[in-house]
């Protein structure tokens, strides 16, 4: 009974300082987007141009999240984690004093190498701390958490840029980061343990760099990294631009847009609670993610066709967000399921960098679509990032059986 409420406590404490500082990271990847006006207007640039800070940002993460998931299974999560953390602050600080437009990219690689540590860091250490039987729930907490920091952005930084100006606005966000990462550093219990040898499993020797590179080539890893790539340029669409497209469609105001963004991210962060108990209770991890695209993609297109009232939309861009959201805790268990032992940073971050690959190429893409005033064919294609997302986790289901044994 000791050892299980011991193992209980261990958990909790785990699973809650990840989620916290997941959230953190994910506040950092919007403090740009909800003063855009604001930018455009301080620089004289288009939307283009500022898709560019973001497509920068997540090429940069992406490129950098393999090698993030390298130095993690080398030096453990919590070192890389915290070093994450404090350069996203940082630079926060740092894009408070930028003079123009032109020294907000090189800031933007630098924020981007600081998000890159957050998935093989944050899921290696879940992997070696956290119950077997609680893995679908921390996947869960995980993910909610930076649905959190999602939601927060938008109104947080409005709020601070309304109340002093945009510069205080990101810097004072900034401090958060730096003292974050404070907390986690200090925080011993976050020192993953997946490839630590114990009396029941001896050490292994680690995978030759062949190895490893043929483990992360494989035909599953792969459709693992075309999901995320292809969700990731999906959401992008909603949490970038949603606002901006729905005032081109329907001439919606930007303050009910905006909170209808915060809304979807609420349903979003509800709707990963409640996919985390189904993902601990089913072994079909596949049919919950096609069930839950294909209806937020319908609700989706609707978004874009008809102009609902304010009641009406929020009810069914809160939806579109819950029915993604139940989605999240299956990915992930798809992705362990074909993760080689003793592999979870470099394979997570592999994976987890299509994330930043399909950002980035989204944002400039939909950016630019956006300065034509083609806003439904960025509805459209969101729409068919969905469907492809669904093939691609349909067909890593048919590989499974050729996977290698899942790391624990």
């Amino acid at each position: 009974m000791t050892t299980a409420v011991g193992t209980l406590g261990r958990d909790v404490r785990v699973i809650s300082l990840i989620g916290a500082a997941h959230s953190t990271s994910h506040f950092y990847q919007l403090v740009l987007p909800p003063i855009f006006p604001l930018l455009r207007e301080a620089f004289g640039v288009g939307y283009t141009e500022l898709g560019l800070i973001v497509t920068i940002f997540y090429a940069t993460s992406g490129v950098m999240q393999m090698p993030a998931g390298f130095l993690v299974d080398r030096f453990g999560g919590r070192v890389v984690l915290s070093g994450g953390l404090a350069l996203l602050g940082g630079t926060a600080l740092l894009y408070g004093l930028a003079p123009n437009y032109w020294m907000m990219l090189p800031l933007a690689a630098l924020a981007g190498i600081g998000n890159s540590v957050f998935h093989p860091a944050d899921y290696s250490i879940i992997i070696g701390k956290v119950s077997r039987g609680r893995l679908g729930r921390a996947y869960s907490v995980h993910a909610v958490g930076g649905n959190i920091g999602w939601a927060l952005a938008p109104t947080l930084m409005v709020l601070l840029s309304s109340a002093f100006n945009w510069r205080v606005a990101i810097m004072t966000v900034g401090a958060v980061g730096i003292a974050m990462a404070i907390l986690v550093f200090s925080q011993p219990s976050l020192t993953d343990a997946d490839t630590r040898p114990t009396v029941a499993e001896p050490a292994q020797p680690p995978l030759a760099l062949k190895d490893a590179l043929a483990a992360l080539l494989s035909r599953t890893i792969l459709l693992c990294f075309a999901y995320q790539s292809l969700m990731a340029a999906a959401l992008t669409g909603v949490q970038t631009y949603f606002p901006v497209i729905l005032g081109d469609l329907h001439g919606t105001p930007l303050a009910i847009a905006s909170t209808g963004l915060t809304v979807y991210l609420l349903g979003s962060a509800a709707g990963i609670l409640f996919g985390g108990i189904m993902a601990d209770r089913s072994d079909r991890h596949d049919r919950l993610i096609a069930f839950g695209l294909f209806a937020t993609a319908g609700v989706i297109l609707s978004l874009g066709y008809i102009n609902y009232a304010t009641a009406p939309f929020f009810m069914a861009i809160g939806l579109a967000g819950f029915l993604q959201g139940t989605t999240s805790s299956s990915r992930d268990m798809v992705v362990r399921s074909v993760t080689p032992k003793g592999t979870a940073g470099r394979v997570f971050g592999f994976v987890y960098s299509g994330l930043d690959t399909g950002s980035a190429l989204a944002a400039l893409l939909f950016g630019a679509l956006l300065d034509l005033h083609l806003s439904i064919v960025v509805i459209w294609a969101m729409v068919l990032f969905l469907v492809l997302a669904i093939w691609s986790i349909m067909a890593v289901r048919h590989g499974t059986v050729r996977a290698a044994q899942p790391a624990e």
